[in-house]
This record gives structure tokens, sequence and C-alpha cells, in this order.
């Protein structure tokens, strides 16, 4: 594919030393998989992402993983991995948790989580296929192995609210997930504080699902060119109607990234048509 005409993408081009470019893990950088353990990232992402960040400001990882998960499912064989590219930073557990020059910092975990971890596995009892998840600073719960995914999740929500209510976290709906988290960081938050951090003159964010809705908002309100690209699914539609760009999963954003580097490596990037 060659990038499409947008404004955003022109200001990126005119000007890649003031660009942070953003990215969601799961579904945006790697496939989704029955098991999330087994998420490793699109074997092409570590290479082009190796090649956009000399050519842009800052490239940045903003997920809801533990930024050691994503860097162990960053690995791949034969190539480099997701530690080598230059500069990158993870901000994991939608920001609390940042990862960059390969040290972690992190604040202490929230003491609800003990709860949570005792209660949820059994609001999860009696729906086959179900399974809990311990990031570390977020439980999830998953049905996408139950018979009747969409069905089961259903089932899940008002007892997860509610446990979630008890123990002072917030919900985070995802892909056939749900996670408890700490409340008062979000995508969105996280990506607008690294704007401001880098100084950044334009921006742009590939998302995949509704936890990626807050990082859309960031971009609208930045109050500098920006654009919005969706890692587009038949799960989630409502990333893709606030997008700017909508690409084929993974391998449209390898695809996508890639014309960009190309169109950021010319003479005169800002002359594109």
């Amino acid at each position: 594919m060659t990038l499409p005409v947008h404004a955003g993408l022109d200001a990126i081009a005119a000007d890649p030393g003031g660009a942070v470019i953003g990215l969601d893990y799961d579904g945006t950088l790697s496939p989704i998989v029955p098991d999330p353990a087994a998420a490793r990232v699109h074997p092409g992402v570590p290479r082009v992402l190796a090649a956009l960040a000399p050519l842009v400001r800052a490239v940045v990882i903003v997920t809801g993983r533990p930024p050691r998960t994503a860097l162990a499912l960053g690995e791949v064989s034969g190539g480099p991995s997701l530690a080598d590219v230059p500069g990158l930073v993870i901000l994991g557990h939608y920001g609390l948790e940042r990862w960059e020059d390969g040290r972690l910092t992190a604040p202490p975990p929230p003491p609800g989580l003990d709860l949570v971890r005792a209660r949820l596995p059994g609001l999860a009892t009696g729906l086959h296929g179900a399974w809990v998840e311990d990031k570390g600073r977020a439980v999830a719960v998953h049905t996408r192995r139950c018979a009747d995914p969409a069905g089961a999740l259903e089932a899940l929500r008002g007892p997860v609210e509610a446990l979630a209510a008890e123990a002072g976290l917030a919900v985070e709906p995802g892909r056939m997930v749900l996670e408890l988290r700490p409340a008062g960081m979000d995508k969105g938050k996280a990506l607008s504080a690294f704007l401001a951090e880098r100084d950044a003159r334009s921006v742009m964010f590939v998302g995949d699902d509704l936890g990626d809705l807050a990082a859309f908002d960031a971009v609208e309100s930045a109050g500098i060119p920006g654009v919005r690209v969706c890692s587009g699914s038949t799960e989630v539609t409502a990333l893709a109607e606030r997008a700017d760009v909508v690409v084929d999963g993974p391998d449209g954003v390898v695809t996508f990234l890639g014309d960009l580097v190309a169109t950021l490596g010319k003479p005169s990037a800002s002359g594109r048509a």
C-alpha cells in the first residue's frame, strides 16, 4: 500500500524529527490469539520500528501489558527484537510502568488487587473456558475460549464491575476480556504526558481495541497535527469509526509503517503528493 493523503501524515513527512509514533501492542503489533501468553510480536515489527525510530522524535508503545512481558513477546528468532529498537519507550499498564534504556520504573501495586486475585476466579466458575490472567498490576478474565465468548463476557460484566468497585479499581473492557486495573490512568493520559515531555510537533497513534479510544482522544486534543490509525478487525468497530486510516490487522500495520519509513527516508519527504 502507499500512504493515504492526510494532513497529519503530511505534517509528519514535512517534519519527522518532531513526530511521536505511538503504538498499542496486542492486536496492533501482535495478532490476537486464544492464549495471550503466546501473542508474539509480528515478525516484521522489530525491523520496521528499528528503521522508523531514527527518523522520528520518538517511538512509544502504550499497552496494558507489563513492559517486560511486551519485551519478552517482542523477541524474533534470527532478527532484531523490540529491545533492539533505538530509543524505544514502553509505557506499560496503561502508563503506570515505564521501560526506557533497559530500566523499568513503576509505583507500588494497589492493595485492591489482592481482593481481586482472591475473588475473580470464583466469578468465572461455571463459564467453561473462561480463565484469569494475573498481570502483576492488573488482573483480567478472558472469555475467548468459551463456547459463547460474547455471552460469557456479558454475564461477567456486572459481577466484575461490582468487584472492581469494592476493590477501588477500574474495569477496562477489551476483545473478549475484562481487566481490573488501577484507576486514574489510561492510554490517553499516558500518551498526552509523553507528547508534552518530548515537545512533539505531530503525533500518530495506532491501536485496535476499546482501550485505544482514549489514545485517539489524546491525538485529537493534542493541539498538533495528528493521525489515528486502526488495526482493523471484525470484533471491534468503534475504533475504525474514529480512525483516519484503517489497515488490515498487524500485517497491515507492518505494511503501513514500512510505507511511512520509505516516505520519511526520501530526500524530500515534505514534497509528497
